[in-house]
């Protein structure tokens, strides 16, 4: 075979096979926090993509009505996070309920807003056993049986204050920087057994809790918005959509990392 029979044979390959690149099917997905905001948005996102999504909340009834507005078999599934406690019974009754747990999302939240000075350890607490303690706790528990399948990603939920100082959140603040270290730890232990750990940082997302932040505050909504380089506030599902990727086979040499989706608002000037 000369060189132009052989250029001809490699230009009728087959392109790569993008759908099932991007895609989640035959994937079950565990979304914390999943019953609004960026979390229904990844739960979605989650869902077109063809992975089966169980919502995970606090509150049984915003769960309940936000796995019925996906469908496609979405469930919901009580958890507080900050019951520590708890944590193990609820992960061995989801998988009982719906199978192995492929992609475990960290994404519920919380945060207490005051001064350093009028703060005490408690408001560090309520803050940490959330986002850092229950998220490890949660994770512990998958780990083991997506180790024994090979298989597995985990995603945690960090923010534009795991790398900028915002005032009167010292807690959340300090929970979101950690989570960046627990990407790289936890990665540097399992990346070897077949398990991704990543992370998202929204910047902007253009949210009910954006607007209730910023209503009555122009001055500050105007401060963000020109501090981001595309001029304009994220979308949830581009947080979704970021998360799809990260915990689908196109990512799959993606791990310990922090992906930030913010317009450009880290680096902007």
């Amino acid at each position: 075979m000369n060189i132009e029979t052989e250029n001809a044979a490699d230009a009728q390959q087959p392109l790569p096979d993008w759908q099932g690149a991007f895609g989640l099917k035959g994937r079950c997905a565990l979304i914390t926090g999943g019953g609004s905001g960026l979390g229904l948005s990844i739960a979605r996102c989650m869902a077109a993509a063809g992975a089966k999504v169980v919502l995970a909340g606090r509150r049984t009834d915003l769960i309940e009505e936000a796995a019925r507005s996906i469908g496609n078999g979405a469930a919901a599934a009580t958890l507080d996070l900050g019951d520590i406690d708890s944590i193990p019974a609820f992960a061995a009754a989801v998988e009982r309920d719906h199978g192995p747990i492929d992609i475990v999302v960290n994404n519920a939240g919380n945060t207490v807003k005051k001064p350093f000075e009028e703060s005490t350890m408690a408001d560090l607490d309520v803050v940490l056993d959330v986002h850092v303690r229950g998220a490890l706790e949660l994770t512990r528990q998958f780990l083991p049986g997506q180790v024994a399948r090979g298989y597995g990603t985990v995603l945690f939920t960090a923010s534009m204050t795991s790398f900028i100082g915002q005032p009167f959140v010292l807690g959340y603040t300090t929970a979101k920087t950690a989570l960046t270290g627990v990407v790289r730890g936890l990665s540097a232990e399992f990346a070897g057994r077949g398990i991704r750990v990543n992370a998202v940082a929204p910047g902007w997302i253009d949210t009910d809790l954006f607007r209730k932040a910023t209503a009555g505050d122009p001055a500050r909504k105007a401060k963000i918005l020109g501090r981001i380089q595309m001029s304009r506030l994220g979308e949830a599902d581009e947080v979704g959509w970021a998360c799809v990727f990260l915990a689908s086979p196109a990512a799959g040499y993606v791990t310990g990392q922090t992906l930030v989706v913010d317009g450009g608002a880290l680096v902007g000037f």
